[in-house]
């Protein structure tokens, strides 16, 4: 008897293992992407971001604008983003690829709103005015730090996990459906019918049965 050769199947079982692993690898990045980056937005949108003076009378005063003070809106795409990244495990198919495409919105506009403020004087020349009492009044010796760039940077981390998500979303796992109490009916078994009810003994006495013979 000639042994019949079976035919090699590994291919086809390591290219469910393989998208698996890719799946959990692009997950664990996400979610370090997302986390991190809205992290650092928050934490960095609350640094100096611009100093100079003002002056007053014969002298001068030191202000100092931080991240919200130049402008909030970082900050609040930030928390957007940590919203979205969650969601995205609660949402199926077209609300997933939704959630992903707004976490990534999210991660761009931060990045370029922290950009856009690197170079504002605006919020320093409000604090200027504010404190000499003069309209006219604008700031000194304008001078910016860096936190603007680590936030535009953070940011574009937001924008990395959204990316992510949008290529690999659809083979994340999802919060499960199944609600289920501990000694409850398996999913899908009809409740057990109540004898005392009317209806019940309306169809034993229509099967021929005596509804009462068993009590």
């Amino acid at each position: 008897m000639t042994a019949v050769p079976v035919p090699h199947s590994s291919g086809e079982t390591e290219r469910p293992a393989g998208a698996a692993a890719s799946g959990r690898r692009s997950l664990a990045a996400a979610l370090f992407l997302g986390a991190v980056g809205a992290a650092v937005v928050l934490l960095a949108s609350g640094q100096t971001w611009a100093e100079g003076t003002a002056d007053v009378g014969a002298g001068s005063v030191p202000l100092e604008a931080d991240g919200r003070d130049v402008t909030g809106l970082p900050a609040a795409l930030a928390v957007v983003g940590l919203a979205a990244l969650v969601a995205v495990f609660a949402v199926r198919r077209a609300g997933r690829v939704i959630v992903s495409a707004l976490l990534a919105l999210s991660g761009a506009g931060a990045a370029a709103a922290a950009f856009l403020g690197a170079s504002d004087r605006a919020a320093l020349d409000e604090k200027a005015r504010q404190t000499t009492g003069d309209t006219a009044a604008a700031i000194d010796g304008l001078a910016h730090t860096a936190w603007p760039y680590v936030t535009a940077f953070a940011g574009l981390l937001i924008l990395a996990a959204g990316l992510l998500a949008l290529r690999y979303a659809s083979s994340w796992p999802a919060m499960s459906g199944r609600y289920e109490r501990e000694g409850g009916a398996p999913r899908g078994a009809r409740p057990a019918a109540d004898p005392d009810r009317p209806e019940e003994l309306w169809k034993a006495l229509d099967r021929g049965e005596d509804p009462t013979g068993d009590r």
